[in-house]
């Protein structure tokens, strides 16, 4: 018998185009009501009701303030423009905390056929305080009083179907902002709001842990401050030639910077790895805010900062490298080559508007960027997709058209090509992003990944098994076949 010929099965999705995830806040003005006593102790009360964007200065009141909502995943070309397909997670499968600016990052897995995203299942929309909720079984150590909740993984598959979710104990009281697929193992990131170490930071688990998995802590980083669960605050999530790295860029405690996580070149799968800085990043201080990270290749790679989140810091050295930070690693140190930030307005504060129903408007100036991804392209640059991050002023907030917390401002997709090779300031000083997409009224974008694709397969014969076997008498004979004219084998 003939051996079968190679084939690529049917994808859902698009190879090159991209994922971005969203979601769309779902309360009205009784989902909150005026008074409510709110979850959280000591008990507060809620000033606003649930009419978006006022609902969220309630954040005043219930530092912990978030409401749960549907998670969607749109696919774009490369150019922004949507490709009518999505996916809309079902709530009995996944929630995200709307106002919850880490979570949802979208990250392909090692052998590009999934992509993951973290959020709360077995909950549902309009739910208070999630995100600072305890896991069964753990203190909250936020005084939040939700119901307790795990925090889970979702898979969604390059046919588009999805996966899960895998539930897990880790981050009790505070958010799991990521997860990558790799070696048939889940790796997240995220924070507790605890003193459980082991609950906080970096953690693995196996997909679909029946029952909920406690997961692994792959390790922890001690920045000698007595809060090990707080150093271990960890956002961004990467692995390249089979090496994990992370980032922290909020919390008052520990240092925000970029991390390895285990060896090189090994990824790790068990307790008790070095969590280590990669050397020519801060070593202390939380002045800078890294989140999302790209590896362009083994010695280049590129950092977003998000900024400090303070409108009239916007552009001044108090926010830190807001932007896109290109590394390159010289003599085993990694050297900041440039910051892009042309094009994203963050050289001053450049505030717009997002018209809403009945002549609402939400106000809102972008600030730095979050979650990222890339690829190299033949003619020698990058291209880079983030989502960004944003900050409202206090005029926008007093007049009712901005959020309280800024994770609920409607913000942008942007894209910029990059000379893979060039370590000149000028030369990046031309590069400009592009806004491909900005989120509508109501509306906050996470993550962005490449499209998964199913891998190559092998499947029935192109040509009937009679037609092989009369090919192969003809060759045995010496003979050839005729192609059609303007035909080329």
């Amino acid at each position: 018998m003939a051996a079968p010929l190679a084939c690529m099965a049917q994808n859902a999705f698009t190879s090159g185009n991209i994922l971005v995830s969203s979601s769309t806040y779902a309360g009205t003005a009784s989902t909150v009501v005026v008074g409510q006593a709110l979850p959280i102790s000591p008990v507060a009360y809620a000033n606003s009701n649930g009419t978006y964007p006022g609902v969220f200065n309630n954040d005043t009141a219930d530092a912990n303030f978030g409401i749960t909502s549907p998670i969607v995943i749109t696919e774009y070309t490369p150019a922004g423009v949507a490709t009518g397909r999505s996916v809309s997670v079902p709530a009995t499968q996944l929630v995200t905390s709307f106002s919850s600016k880490s979570e949802l990052g979208l990250s392909l897995s090692t052998d590009g056929t999934a992509v993951t995203f973290m959020g709360y299942p077995s909950a549902n929309v309009n739910e208070l305080d999630l995100s600072n909720a305890a896991t069964p079984g753990q203190a909250s150590g936020t005084g939040d009083t939700a119901n307790p909740t795990y925090r889970a993984v979702l898979q969604l598959n390059a046919d588009g179907t999805l996966t899960g979710p895998t539930e897990i104990v880790a981050y009790s009281g505070d958010n799991a902002r990521n997860a990558i697929l790799a070696g048939g193992n889940y790796y997240s990131v995220g924070s507790t709001g605890g003193t459980v170490a082991t609950l906080s930071g970096a953690q693995i688990f196996a997909p679909l842990s029946v029952p909920p998995s406690n997961a692994t802590s792959l390790g922890s980083y001690n920045a000698g401050d007595n809060k090990v669960s707080k150093d271990n605050n960890f956002r961004g999530l990467t692995i390249f030639n089979n090496t994990l790295y992370t980032s922290k860029g909020s919390g008052s405690k520990g240092v925000n910077t970029v991390y390895q996580v285990g060896a090189s070149g090994t990824l790790p799968t068990g307790s008790g790895n070095a969590v280590t800085i990669l050397p020519g990043f801060p070593t202390s201080g939380t002045a800078t805010h890294p989140f999302g990270l790209w590896f362009a290749n083994a010695t280049t790679l590129y950092v977003a900062d998000e900024g400090d989140g303070i409108y009239t810091d916007i552009g001044l050295s108090a926010n830190g490298p807001a932007g896109l930070s290109k590394y390159v690693l010289v003599s085993g140190t990694w050297q900041l080559a440039y910051t892009l930030t042309g094009g994203l307005n963050i050289n001053a504060p450049t505030p717009y508007t997002i018209s809403g129903p009945a002549g609402a408007s939400y106000v809102t100036a972008p600030d730095g960027l979050r979650n990222i991804t890339g690829r190299v392209n033949n003619d020698g640059t990058v291209t880079i997709y983030a989502v960004t991050s944003t900050a409202s002023s206090a005029a926008s907030l007093a007049a009712g058209t901005a959020a309280y917390d800024e994770g609920c401002d409607p913000n942008q997709l942007v894209v910029v090509n990059d000379v893979l090779a060039n370590t000149s300031p000028s030369v990046g000083a031309t590069e400009n992003f592009t806004v491909l997409l900005t989120a509508q009224f109501g509306e906050v974008l996470r993550g962005v990944s490449f499209t998964p694709q199913v891998p190559q397969v092998y499947g029935e014969p192109a040509m009937p098994w009679q037609a092989l076997v009369v090919l192969a008498l003809v060759l045995a004979a010496g003979g050839y076949l005729a192609l059609p004219k303007n035909r080329t084998a």
